[in-house]
């Protein structure tokens, strides 16, 4: 059936998988490269902040921590800003926030100042993931599963750009002056481009639910009981997977390979992760995302178990390529699996808690990573470490895979 893209700016005139909703996608993307910022800088510049206050490796990564937990905390509150009043509010109210934290940041005193401040970095830049993916996808119906997984790519798209950047400006200018710069400069970005997005939106566009398609699949049991288990999924998958995207920096560096090799790492594994997660939105759109998860998954588990043998510089290079581009498509799949068993009308709340979950995950793993270094020296048993999580992940999945079944009437 053709679809006309000839539309006005009322939303009740919007069409699913118009022209109009693929350049809403196109400006979600640029939002959410810029937003991400605060998920990766932090990465880069511990070694360097570590070293300037003299604190421990476990101490220094808490720093990621409290980012994953402002991150996971923002995710559930924007999620519901944005099932209220719309995403243009729900990103407005993080500009702000996301600018004068990069300023605090840069002026910290101490250890403590700094970590406790990308709380709110964290915070303000999840209205630019979760709740983004959710919109996204009541923007398309046949191609749900691929504007899932473009969405969450400029969070990829971002820790690509972002590593070396913000590497570049700690060697030129110092972290602190980085930080300020950054704060300022997404700040300003982010605000013209959430203009274009309200004026793609319409005047009418606060809640695009309200007309969205119903679910697909029958898992058999409850929504609250489905967002409780992907949840606990959430938790397994991002522990294993916060191990390399956390601490291959400090790794290099360890390894005698320097920081800027990692940094180096850090952004080829995430420039990959940009053509899973979009090959995993095709994947989904033809599969399901109960199925394009378990893949991912079984995936990100044998590049884990590769960190564990093989530790040169070409072959870290290498292996970081493949983790990339193995993991890239499971965090997406979540928001797919919510649309596809639950009701429109909750999706953004729904994945805002499952993200929530994820960096959950990832705050915990990457501690705790930090914290079997302090104990070990080494790394390697928490590469293993992250390989448990791992199959708890796949264990779930293969067990809502064998629940699941199409709703004929909507297949």
């Amino acid at each position: 059936m053709a679809i006309s893209s000839e539309l006005s700016r009322d939303s009740e005139l919007f069409v699913p998988d118009s022209r109009r909703a693929w350049t809403r996608l196109a400006v979600a993307v640029l939002i959410g490269s810029l937003g991400s910022v605060g998920m990766w800088s932090v990465v880069v510049a511990l070694p360097v902040v570590q070293n300037e206050f003299g604190a421990s490796r476990g101490t220094a990564s808490l720093a990621f921590t409290m980012v994953m937990l402002g991150f996971g905390s923002g995710a559930v509150l924007t999620g519901k800003i944005t099932d209220r009043y719309g995403i243009v509010t729900a990103i407005g109210l993080g500009i702000g926030i996301l600018g004068l934290g990069y300023v605090l940041a840069g002026m910290s005193t101490s250890i403590w100042t700094f970590i406790l401040v990308h709380f709110a970095i964290g915070l303000s830049s999840s209205a630019t993931f979760g709740p983004l993916m959710a919109e996204a996808s009541h923007w398309f119906d046949r191609y749900r599963g691929l504007a899932v997984a473009v969405a969450a790519s400029g969070n990829y798209v971002g820790g690509t750009i972002w590593p070396p950047l913000v590497n570049y400006g700690i060697e030129t200018i110092g972290w602190r002056n980085t930080h300020i710069a950054v704060g300022i400069f997404t700040a300003v970005a982010m605000a013209l481009a959430l203009v274009g997005l309200r004026m793609l939106m319409g005047a009418g566009g606060q809640r695009d639910h309200q007309n969205a398609a119903p679910p697909r699949v029958d898992l058999r049991i409850s929504t609250n009981a489905l967002t409780t288990i992907l949840s606990i999924a959430a938790i397994a998958c991002c522990v294993a997977m916060s191990m390399p995207q956390v601490h291959i920096v400090a790794y290099c560096g360890d390894l005698g390979y320097g920081v800027a090799r990692g940094a180096e790492m850090l952004s080829l594994m995430l420039g990959f992760g940009i053509i899973s997660r979009i090959g995993s939105g095709f994947l989904a759109d033809k599969i399901g995302g109960i199925r394009t998860l378990l893949i991912g998954s079984v995936a990100q588990g044998t590049a884990l178990l590769f960190y564990l043998f093989f530790d040169s510089l070409t072959s870290l290079y290498v292996i970081s390529a493949m983790f990339g581009l193995f993991q890239g498509g499971i965090v997406p799949s979540y928001a797919i699996i919510v649309r596809e068993a639950m009701p429109a009308s909750e999706a953004a709340t729904r994945v805002g808690i499952v993200i929530f979950a994820s960096v959950f995950g990832m705050s915990f793993g990457g501690w705790i990573s930090g914290a079997i270094f302090d104990a070990t020296g080494s790394y390697m048993a928490a590469f293993a470490n992250g390989l448990a999580w791992n199959a708890l992940n796949i264990t779930i999945m293969l067990l809502l895979l064998m629940r699941a079944r199409q709703r004929l009437a909507m297949a």
